[in-house]
């Protein structure tokens, strides 16, 4: 019973205190505990867009390729579209939450395909618009013209896409078409954010097509941190990371009881 005790209490500090939760958060795909709505996956240097500066050996990504309707900000227009929400996760008044976005497009001219990140609380209800892109034959894409104002700080302030059919497999047939003006990718952009409360949280990626469902577009994102802690790391266990830290410690708790 005490060898059982301890190979239980051994195993959960593993799981909370391994060094490979401080692997990118992307290496072996999508975590299970987040949630798609349409289509996403993880995947490495690839075509146009390569590895974000801070992350692993992945990245993550959402395309409008395999969308799912009903999936926008709700601006008007939105045909289809994808989401991936994290599960919670635990932050601190005045955290920073930073992250790296890369917005990739092959529509052009009116079709004002757009990609966002946004900070909900832990109902879903939002908290914060971290950042906007958006297809457009002129100007900047980040932040995206014509939507809400974001609430993060973002680097470089604001990005014109470069311009081309940008090559990268999420986006399907449509890998290196080019409709009209505007399509391109952005690079690899960072967004910082300062946590207000503290609390738990969910972070949001989405991405829709505008007006029409031909020509895609995706949104490719690494190097998550709250706090200056990967997501998902040690430093910031979700809630059933702590559950099973306290499990833990209760067991080994018993057993030194048990020795005395």
């Amino acid at each position: 019973m005490k060898k059982v005790i301890v190979i239980a209490a051994l195993v959960t500090f593993a799981l909370v205190f391994t060094g490979e939760a401080s692997a990118g958060l992307f290496d072996s795909g999508i975590p299970a505990s987040w949630t798609t709505l349409g289509n996403s996956g993880a995947l490495g240097a690839n075509g146009d867009v390569t590895l974000a500066p801070v992350g692993g050996s992945q990245y993550g990504w959402v395309s409008t390729n395999g969308g799912v309707t009903n999936s926008g900000l709700g601006l008007g227009y939105e045909t289809n579209g994808s989401l991936l929400t994290s599960s919670v996760f635990s932050a601190t008044a005045g955290d920073s939450l930073e992250f790296y976005f890369n917005f990739v497009t092959s529509d052009g001219a009116g079709f004002a395909d757009y990609a966002w990140a946004r900070l909900l609380d832990s109902t879903s209800t939002e908290v914060a618009l971290l950042f906007t892109a958006r297809t457009t034959p002129s100007g900047n894409s980040v932040p995206g013209y014509g939507m809400p104002a974001i609430a993060a700080t973002i680097d470089p302030a604001t990005v014109t896409i470069i311009p081309g059919g940008p090559y990268w497999s999420p986006l399907g047939g449509s890998s290196g078409t080019c409709y009209s003006g505007g399509c391109g990718y952005s690079d690899w952009v960072k967004s910082t954010y300062g946590i207000a409360d503290t609390g738990n949280y969910i972070l949001e990626f989405g991405v829709v097509n505008w007006s029409d469902t031909a020509y895609q577009t995706g949104l490719a994102f690494d190097g998550i941190t709250v706090g200056g802690e990967p997501l998902g790391d040690p430093g910031i266990p979700e809630p059933v990371s702590l559950l099973l830290l306290g499990s833990g410690l209760l067991g080994m708790a018993g057993l030194r009881r048990r020795k005395v």
